[in-house]
C-alpha cells in the first residue's frame, strides 16, 4: 500500500505544474532553534518545501530536514537533554569514562597551545568542546550521505550549506560531500569551535559572510517562491541602551556574524521573523520556547503564504516521500577503521583502544564504535581526532574515520582562589603530551599563598592495553596561623605542615566508568606544633617527623557535573592503605617531655565515600557520606596525633582547619546536600552533617592520646550560603558551623576553587 501510494504521488508530481518554493533559514546561535517551529507550521498547513538553504544554526536545521528527519523529529532531538550535551561538549549519558579524568586542581582557565619540534608555539582559541558535537552530526547523517552518494540534491530535500573561507574572505557553498562535514562547517564560530577541513580548506561559520542566504537560494534553485525566515537580531536602528549590558556578552558573535537583510526577499516572497525578543545566542536551554516562537509567528502569517503559494502538499504526502527516502537506509555495520593525518605507531595504539587486530577482521557495530570512540576522547589530547562515518558503496559497508586536527599537545592552566580569610592563592599547571606508541602526559602544577603552597610533578605514560604507569612527586606545605573571621577573632592554631612524596601509580579501567589504582609511596613529613593553646614568642615548636612507605589501592567513580559545589550526579570511592612509618619526636619547651625519641608504627586503613544527587530540577537533594575503619596508633603525644588522624571534612572551608572534634581513627559521618536552583547559575545550598567517632580522641593529662568510647559523642557540622557559578570558578557567601571551641561559627566568602592536594597520611 504505501508503496502505490508513493507511486501516484511520483507521477502526480511529474505532471503537476505547480510553484517550486525554497526554504531559506538564517544563522542565529541558539535563536535559529525557531526554524524548527517554521518548518513544523510549514508542513501542518500543507505548505511544500522543494529547497532548502541555510547558515550556521539555520545550516543545521536545514540538513536535519534534508537528510529526511521530520520537524517533529528535529524538535524531539533538539528539546532533549543529549543536544544540551552536544553544544556543551559533554558524552551523552552512558558513555562517560572516568579513566582518564585527572586529579581535582583549581583551574578555571585553560589555554590550549600548539608546541613544535623547534619550540614554536601556536595558541589553539577555540573555548567550547566540539567532540560530542562532531560525532552527533557523524551519527545523525551518515544514512543520509550513504543514500545520496554525497549529492546534496539527491537528499530528501534538494540542500546547500554556507561556509565561510576567511583566508581568501569569501564564502562557500557546499552541495556535496560528506553532509556532517559540511553541517559541522557551517556551524564553526571563530574562537568558539575548532575549524574542519572540507575539501582541503579550513571552513568556518557561513554566517561571517552570508547570514541569510536568499542569493544561493535563487541562484542555485531558481525557485518561484522563496520563504526566508530571519532570526538574527544583530542590527539596530539606535544604540539599545536599555539592554547594552545583557547583550555585550555576545558581542563577539555579534561582530563576527554578517547581518541579516530582510530586503533580500523579493516581493512575490515571505519574510519571517520569529519574535526572539529576551533570547540570546547561548539559551539553548530555552528550545522549546524558541521553537515555539518560529511555530506562532509562521502560523500568523499563513494567510500571506497560502496567499502566494498555490500548491498544496499533504502531510500524508510528505510523509511518504519522506519514508521512502528513508526506507533506502544501510545497516550500521562497518568493516574498517581508517585514519587521516596519523603516523602508523600512533594508528597501532588507536586500533587497540578499538579493540581492531588488523590480523583478525571482523564486522564493528555501531554502539561498539560510539563506546570507543568516547573512550579515546575521555583523554583530553584525543579531542583532536575529528570522526566521520563514510560508506562504501560498493561492500555495502560504512567504515569510521578519525582524522587529525591541529594539535593540542601543551596545555597551560590557570587558577586560584581569593576569599575573606588568610586562605587565598593562585594556581599555575603545565601540561605537555607526547603521542607515539604510548600516550605520554608530563605535568607540572604549582600553589602559592599564605596557607598553603604546593608543588607537583607527575609523567604518566598510557598503555593502548588500557592501563598506565605514573610517577609523581609532591611537596606541600600548610601553616595554620588562621586569621579573623567576619564573625569573630580565631584563636590561631600553631601548626606547620611540610608532606613530601614519591609515588608511582599503576592504574586499569575496571568497567565503562570504575577505575582502580595500586599505589606506591615514600613519604617524609614534618609536623611542627605548639601544645598550647596560646602561642607565646618565646615557644619552640615540637617537630614530629614520619618517614616510611605506604601501599595502597583504590576503586572510584566520578560523574559529578562540577569539581566543587556539585549539583548532579554521583562519586564513590574505596581505598584501603598499608603505613609503614617511623616516627621521630623532638620535643619543644611546651612539651612535657625532654627526650628526643624514634618510634616505628605499622597499619592498615580503609576508607569508604559516597557522594549523590537525585534530582535535576529546581530542588536538587543529595547526600555525602563517609567511614573509617583503622588500626593506627598514637603518636607521641595528642596534638601530633590529632592532626594526623583520619578527618571528616565535609564543608568548603574544612581543609583550612584543624577541626579537633571531626578526627578520629574510625568513624562514621554523613549528611545531606540540598541544592535550591534559584537562577540559571545561581544556587542556594542547605548541608548538615553528623559525625560519630568509635572512639573520640581526647588530651590526657600529660598531653598523651587517650581514647573515649562514649557512644554519646556525634558532632554537627552544617552551612548555608549562595553559590554563583561563574566563568572564575564559585563566587559563594556562606555562614558555617562546626562543633568545634576553636571555629565555630564563622562567614565565608570566596572567588574560585577551595581544592588542595591532599595530605599523604590523609589519602
Amino acid at each position: 500500500m504505501k508503496r502505490i501510494f508513493f507511486i501516484l504521488f511520483f507521477f502526480t508530481q511529474i505532471f503537476a505544474q505547480g510553484q517550486k518554493v525554497g526554504l531559506v533559514l538564517s544563522g542565529g546561535a541558539a535563536k535559529g532553534l525557531a526554524h524548527v517551529g517554521v518548518l513544523k507550521a510549514l508542513e501542518e498547513n500543507d505548505v511544500p518545501i522543494d529547497y532548502i538553504v541555510g547558515t550556521s544554526m539555520g545550516g543545521i536545521i536545514a540538513g536535519c530536514y534534508a537528510a529526511g528527519l521530520s520537524p517533529e523529529q528535529i524538535e524531539h532531538m533538539m528539546l532533549s537533554k543529549e543536544f544540551l550535551r552536544w553544544i556543551r561538549g559533554e558524552p551523552e549519558k552512558g558513555y562517560n569514562y572516568y579513566y582518564h579524568q585527572s586529579n581535582e586542581n583549581p583551574h578555571f582557565v585553560k589555554l590550549n597551545l600548539s608546541l613544535d619540534s623547534t619550540l614554536n608555539i601556536q595558541f589553539n582559541t577555540s573555548l567550547a568542546s566540539d567532540v560530542s558535537l562532531n560525532f552527533a552530526l557523524a551519527e545523525k547523517m551518515a544514512q543520509a550521505s550513504a543514500i545520496s552518494n554525497n549529492n546534496f540534491d539527491s537528499l530528501f530535500i534538494p540542500l546547500r550549506v554556507v561556509a565561510a573561507d576567511i583566508f581568501t574572505q569569501n564564502q562557500v557553498i557546499l552541495s556535496s560531500g560528506h553532509l556532517s562535514d559540511a553541517l559541522r562547517a557551517t556551524q564553526t564560530v571563530p574562537l568558539f569551535y575548532n575549524p574542519i577541513r572540507v575539501d582541503g580548506k579550513y571552513l568556518f561559520d557561513g554566517g561571517i559572510y552570508n547570514n541569510f542566504p536568499v542569493d544561493i537560494a535563487q541562484q542555485d534553485f531558481h525557485p518561484e517562491v522563496i520563504i526566508g525566515s530571519n532570526v538574527s537580531t544583530k542590527i539596530y536602528d539606535e544604540y539599545p541602551y536599555d539592554n547594552d549590558e545583557k547583550l555585550i556578552n555576545s558581542s563577539l558573535l555579534m561582530m563576527l556574524l554578517d547581518k541579516s537583510d530582510p530586503t533580500k526577499i523579493p516581493e512575490n516572497g515571505v519574510y519571517v521573523q520569529p519574535n526572539l525578543t529576551g533570547y540570546s545566542s547561548f539559551d539553548f536551554s530555552r528550545a522549546r520556547s524558541m521553537i515555539d516562537s518560529g511555530y506562532i509567528q509562521t502560523i500568523r502569517q499563513m494567510p500571506e503564504i497560502k496567499k502566494k503559494i498555490h500548491e498544496r502538499r499533504t502531510c500524508e504526502t510528505v510523509m511518504a516521500k519522506r519514508n521512502h527516502f528513508n526506507d533506502k537506509n544501510f545497516p550500521m555495520e562497518f568493516d574498517a577503521l581508517t585514519f587521516k593525518g596519523f603516523n602508523a605507531r600512533q594508528r597501532r595504539y588507536i586500533t587497540r583502544i578499538f579493540h581492531i587486530n588488523p590480523d583478525k577482521p571482523r564486522p564493528l557495530y555501531f554502539n561498539e564504535i560510539k563506546h570507543d570512540y568516547f573512550r579515546l576522547v575521555s583523554e583530553n589530547y584525543f579531542t583532536n581526532a575529528y570522526p566521520n562515518i563514510l560508506f562504501n558503496s560498493d561492500r555495502k559497508k560504512f567504515q569510521f574515520q578519525l582524522s587529525r586536527r591541529p594539535q593540542k599537545n601543551f596545555q597551560a592552566d590557570f587558577g586560584g582562589v581569593i576569599a575573606t580569610r588568610d586562605i587565598s592563592n593562585i594556581f599555575l599547571g603545565l601540561n605537555f603530551f607526547k603521542f607515539d606508541r604510548t600516550l605520554t602526559h608530563l605535568y607540572a602544577g604549582f600553589q602559592t599563598g599564605n596557607f598553603y603552597k604546593s608543588a607537583v610533578l607527575s609523567a604518566r605514560k598510557d598503555f593502548p592495553f588500557q592501563f598506565y604507569i605514573e610517577p609523581e612527586l609532591i611537596f606541600n606545605s600548610w601553616n595554620y596561623l588562621g586569621g579573623n573571621d567576619l564573625l569573630q577573632e580565631i584563636s590561631p592554631t600553631v601548626l606547620k605542615r611540610l608532606d613530601r612524596r614519591f609515588s608511582l601509580h599503576v592504574g586499569v579501567p575496571l568497567a565503562q566508568s570504575l577505575k582502580g589504582v595500586i599505589s606506591v609511596e615514600a613519604l617524609n613529613n614534618v609536623d611542627r606544633y605548639d601544645n598550647n593553646d596560646i602561642f607565646i614568642s618565646t615557644d619552640t615548636l615540637d617537630q614530629l617527623q614520619l618517614r616510611g612507605y605506604k601501599l595502597g589501592f583504590s576503586i572510584s567513580t566520578n560523574n559529578l557535573n562540577r569539581k566543587q559545589y556539585a549539583s548532579e550526579g554521583h562519586s564513590y570511592s574505596l581505598t584501603a592503605n598499608y603505613f609503614n612509618v617511623n616516627e621521630y619526636y623532638t620535643p619543644g619547651n611546651t612539651s612535657v617531655q625532654n627526650q628526643y625519641s624514634v618510634t616505628e608504627h605499622q597499619w592498615l586503613r580503609v576508607k569508604v565515600g559516597a557522594e549523590q544527587y537525585f534530582n535535576a530540577g529546581w530542588f536538587r537533594p543529595g547526600y555525602f557520606a563517609e567511614a573509617v575503619l583503622s588500626n593506627q596508633p598514637f603518636f607521641k603525644n595528642y596534638f601530633g596525633t590529632i592532626v594526623n588522624a583520619p578527618a571528616f571534612l565535609p564543608l568548603q572551608d574544612s581543609r583550612t582547619l584543624i577541626l579537633q572534634n571531626f578526627r578520629a581513627f574510625n568513624y562514621f559521618a554523613g549528611g545531606v546536600r540540598n541544592v535550591f536552583a534559584i537562577r540559571k547559575r545561581l544556587d542556594f545550598r542547605l548541608e548538615g552533617y553528623l559525625f560519630k567517632p568509635i572512639e573520640y580522641l581526647q588530651k590526657g593529662t600529660n598531653q598523651e592520646a587517650v581514647s573515649n568510647t562514649d557512644i554519646k559523642k556525634i558532632f554537627f557540622a552544617g552551612t548555608a550560603g549562595f553559590v554563583l557559578h561563574s566563568p572564575l570558578g564559585p563566587v559563594s557567601l556562606s555562614l558555617n558551623y562546626y562543633d568545634d571551641n576553636e571555629n565555630q561559627l564563622g562567614i565565608l566568602f570566596h572567588v574560585g576553587f577551595l581544592l588542595y592536594n591532599k595530605h599523604s597520611i590523609d589519602q
